[in-house]
């Protein structure tokens, strides 16, 4: 006589972002990065200006004397990658930097910031071109889908999509 036969466990969908931490985790602990959070958050941190044109690297953690008895380390160096038209002005804002990571973060794990001059090469934004404006129509179509959305970071997300996926339609349909 044979057994029923147990039903299989179907593996439960997963959001991408869930995936995401764990596969980059190594690379990102080999850089001194503790968490994605300074990576994934760049365009937040500095700003859709220098975002594209600049990149973080690194994080220097400078080592730990085992005679100390402070529980707190010294404050990090973030090493960033920037093009170098853009230099002067992320180094003018680099006290600014610094306090955006610390509190993007929630305590003052950077106190200097190190700038590595170099071309950014940062999924095809660079270079080309300033955007080609969005027809109003389009834009209110975007806001209107956003508004639907209860959670302001979602709805701040969606437009922010919607409104690239428009400027990248708008791009092909003028080089094409």
């Amino acid at each position: 006589m044979t057994t029923p036969a147990t039903p299989r466990k179907r593996p439960q969908a997963r959001p991408l972002a869930d995936l995401i931490g764990t596969a980059m985790s190594p690379a990102l602990s080999a850089k001194g990065f503790a968490g994605r959070e300074i990576i994934s958050g760049w365009l937040t941190i500095v700003g859709e200006r220098l975002a594209p044109r600049s990149r973080p690297l690194k994080i220097d953690w400078p080592r730990r004397r085992p005679d100390s008895d402070t529980e707190r380390s010294e404050p990090a160096t973030l090493v960033v990658l920037v093009e170098s038209a853009f230099a002067p002005e992320l180094q003018h804002a680099a006290p600014v930097l610094m306090a955006r990571i610390n509190a993007h973060l929630g305590w003052p794990a950077v106190g200097r910031v190190v700038l590595r001059q170099g071309p950014v090469a940062n999924s095809g934004q660079v270079g080309q071109g300033p955007a080609a404006p969005l027809e109003p129509a389009l834009v209110e179509g975007i806001e209107k889908a956003a508004a639907a959305m209860a959670e302001p970071a979602l709805k701040d997300a969606i437009t922010r999509l919607g409104l690239a996926v428009g400027r990248k339609a708008a791009r092909t349909r003028g080089a094409g």
